[in-house]
This record gives C-alpha cells, structure tokens and sequence, in this order.
C-alpha cells in the first residue's frame, strides 16, 4: 500500500532551514571559488609581464629599466611600448581585487586609500593620452639607474652595485621578486621594514609595507626572476631576496627572532617564516 506523509508545521520549519543553510553554504562555497578564480587572474597577469620584461630585455641588448637620468630609477613605465602605458587598455596592470585607481580621470579622489584600491591614475610625459594605473610593482633593485651621472644610491640607501645587474640566470631566480602586487609601481624594501600597523593603510613611505598587502587571505601574487609567479606569504615576503645584501635573516623572520607579539594584530595568525 502506498503510504502517505502529512506534512506538519515541524516539517515547514526544517525545509525551510535546509533551504537556508543550502543557499548559505553555496553562496561560501562560490564565494570561495570567485576568490580563487581572482587569485588565477591575477597570477596570469603577472606571467604576461614576465612576457614583456623579457621582451624589453631581449631588444635592449640584455639590460632592464633604468629609469629617468639622474634618478635611482624612477617612472620606469615610461621605457615600456605604447601599447603596454595605456591603463584603459591595458588590463593586465590590475589585481581583479583592485581596479579602480586612486585618483579618477577628473583628478579627484575616488572610495579613497586602501590595500583594494590601484595606484594611479599618473599623468606624465612619455605616459601615453591616458597615463598609467595598476595594482602591481616593480622592484625597484631590478632597475640600473642611467644616464650620464648615473645614481650610485637607489631610493631606500642601498648601493646599486648590491641591486641586480641582470633578471636573467639568477642563481636561485625562485627566490628573487620582480614584479609583485603593490600600492605603487615601484618600491624598494629594506629588511629592517616592518608591516603597517592598520590592515587597510599601507600608503606610505615604508617601502614592505607598499607589497605587505592582505588581498589573497594572508597572501600576495608575486613574479619571480625564473620566470615563475606563485603566492607568496606576506610573512614570507621578509625572506625573499630583493637584492643581493638582502638580509633573508633578518628582524622580521623566525631565524631573526621575531616574536608572534611583534606583529599587528592583523598579521599574526598569518603563516610565519
């Protein structure tokens, strides 16, 4: 005999909390892979600049960016093809998590500063009608600063001979960041650099915290000179060799004795190195 089933006030309520708990679990579960999917972006992209930084290379008799005359190697962007300065574009300049710039077209400020938030819009001779904007830098040790005095000094006191001469054959290029995501187009970290103290305010003068960014859940998309791009802990960022003195030992690394304590609260359940 086929039996039948009533359905009761009970039996409502637990369909409808099903249905609930479903949708919330769908919406964190695609939630998730829209993250994911951000993250792939954005790792692509920085593969495409490795392309095209060794395309630079390629035509430029085995040199990189040396940036204006006279400076430890500033506005490089100026030295890249037509094609590669136009924002609007150019798409491969941003993080899917941050694509709109600081600064609008009008020259007004837009939502304001956070680590979600490109650099740019910058207006400049040899920029292209429509500048440039983006949400990845270059490190700046990679530079050979040129012209007819040349600097012997990059930006953060470092001596150009510790910077690297060539991005090409490397010993340990793994290990060794050119193009990472960052609040500025170039940056050049000491490893005496600590993190910012906030989470959403990195815009400063402090060259780690320009990179030491929270967009991929405790993590960083990074190119390095071997060619490959992979996350990178922001912990992790302390480590890695920026420039040939860099002290991968240093303060703000586990063999350094940095304690849990010394971190802001932001970072601290973060992966330590």
């Amino acid at each position: 005999m086929k039996r039948t089933h009533v359905v009761t006030h009970a039996d409502r309520i637990i369909v409808v909390m099903c249905i609930i708990l479903a949708g919330l679990t769908l919406g964190a579960v695609g939630e998730g892979g829209r993250r994911r999917a951000k993250e792939l972006v954005c790792r692509s992209n920085l593969r495409q600049w490795g392309g095209i930084f060794d395309g630079y290379i390629e035509r430029n008799d085995g040199t990189f960016f040396s940036g204006e005359p006279g400076t430890p190697g500033y506005w490089w962007p100026t030295e890249l093809d037509d094609e590669h300065k136009d924002w609007k574009r150019f798409r491969i300049w941003f993080c899917p998590e941050a694509t709109e710039p600081v600064i609008r077209e009008d020259g007004s400020q837009s939502r304001g500063l956070s680590i979600f938030t490109a650099w740019g819009i910058f207006l400049r001779d040899r920029l292209g009608p429509n500048g440039i904007a983006g949400s990845y830098g270059l490190n700046g040790y990679c530079i050979i600063p040129g012209g007819p005095h040349p600097r012997t000094v990059y930006e953060s006191g470092v001596p150009v001979s510790d910077g690297w001469q060539s991005i090409r054959g490397i010993p340990h290029g793994d290990q060794v960041p050119v193009f990472v995501e960052a609040l500025r187009f170039d940056l050049w970290p000491r490893y005496t650099d600590g993190p910012s103290p906030d989470e959403f305010v990195a815009w400063s003068g402090n060259h780690m915290a320009r990179c030491c960014i929270n967009r991929h859940n405790g993590a960083l998309n990074g190119l390095f000179a071997d060619g490959s791009a992979r996350k990178v802990g922001l912990k992790e960022l302390w480590t890695l060799k920026w420039h040939r003195e860099f002290n991968t030992a240093g303060p703000w690394t586990q063999a350094g004795g940095v304690l849990p304590s010394d971190w802001p609260p932001w970072m601290r359940e973060f992966r330590d190195y």
